[in-house]
Formats: structure tokens, sequence, C-alpha cells
């Protein structure tokens, strides 16, 4: 004789017990003491811990990425800042008040523009680097992007890339 044990489950799990009994052979007592060896069991703790571990690395590469663009961010700044002093000659006194006038007029308006990017969900790296996306044509010659188009059509003279091609476009290489 085995041990009484009396619990309360949600209506869902006890009506989902219910249906594995009703197989030939199941009893509600069967199913659940199935469920707890299999929650006790090591293979469990091996899958939940996989499961975390999986998340973990997830994460962390996720951090890295982050860490790796906060470093170039701050590393533009910085050189920027660099820059911005050495090559700015100092005000005189007399036009130092226009200009910090100035200066607060053009901070208003790039916290503004700031703001409205933000608000908007625009990325200026993302923009920039669309803008000045590079083209074949800028690294090569045009008898090395001719010689890489005829590469490429002796490898694969009957895939729908070459027709695709054939308009005198080069693809990425």
């Amino acid at each position: 004789m085995k041990p009484r044990l009396n619990v309360h489950v949600a209506y869902e799990l006890f009506d989902k017990v219910g249906l594995a009994a009703k197989r030939p052979g199941v009893t509600k007592a069967a199913v659940v003491e199935a469920a707890l060896m299999g929650f006790f069991s090591k293979e469990f703790d091996d899958q939940r811990d996989g499961a975390l571990i999986r998340r973990l690395d997830r994460m962390t590469r996720q951090y890295d990425r982050l860490e790796r663009n906060l470093s170039i961010s701050t590393e533009t700044l910085a050189l920027y800042i660099r820059f911005f002093l050495t090559v700015t000659p100092p005000l005189p006194n007399t036009d130092q008040d226009a200009a910090r006038a100035l200066g607060k007029e053009r901070f208003e308006y790039f916290i503004s523009q700031l703001g409205r990017r933000l608000a908007g969900g625009k990325n200026m790296i993302r923009d920039v680097l669309e803008e000045i996306s590079a083209e074949e044509s800028d690294f090569f010659t045009q008898e090395e992007v001719e010689a890489l188009r005829a590469v490429r059509e002796t490898a694969s003279p009957n895939s729908e890339e070459h027709d695709d091609k054939s308009n005198g476009e080069v693809a990425d290489v």
C-alpha cells in the first residue's frame, strides 16, 4: 500500500489528468506519479539547466554587443570633442555673449531634433550607413568588376540569380 497524498490543483490540470486517465490501464494516481517522477528526474533538471544556460548565453552576447556599441559611441564622442576643441579658436570677449545666445538656440534645436528622432525610432548610424553604402564599383576597377561577373556567370549559368543579375547590376560579394 502506498501513502496517500491529497493536493489541490487548478481545474485545467485536473481536467487534463482526467483525460489522460481515460486511457485503458491508466489511473489518475499513475498520471500524477509519472508527472512527479518526471519533475524530480535528473533529465528534467538538465533540460531546465540547459534552457537557463542558453538564455544566459544569449543575454551575455547581447550585453557584449551593447558594451561594444557603447564603447564605440563613447570613443566617437571623445574624438569629436577633442577635434572640435583643437580646431575652434577662442572668441574675443566682445563676441562671447552673442555666441552664448547662438549656442543656446542651436542646443535647443539639437535637443528637439534628438527628441523627434528618438520618438520616431530613427537611427542616425543606420541612416548614415544607408547613405554611404558601398558598391563594388567603389572598391574595384571596371576590369575587376567585369572579371567578377564572368566568374559568377561561369560558376552558375543556370541559376535564377544569373537571370536577375543580367541587367548590368553586380551582386554583393
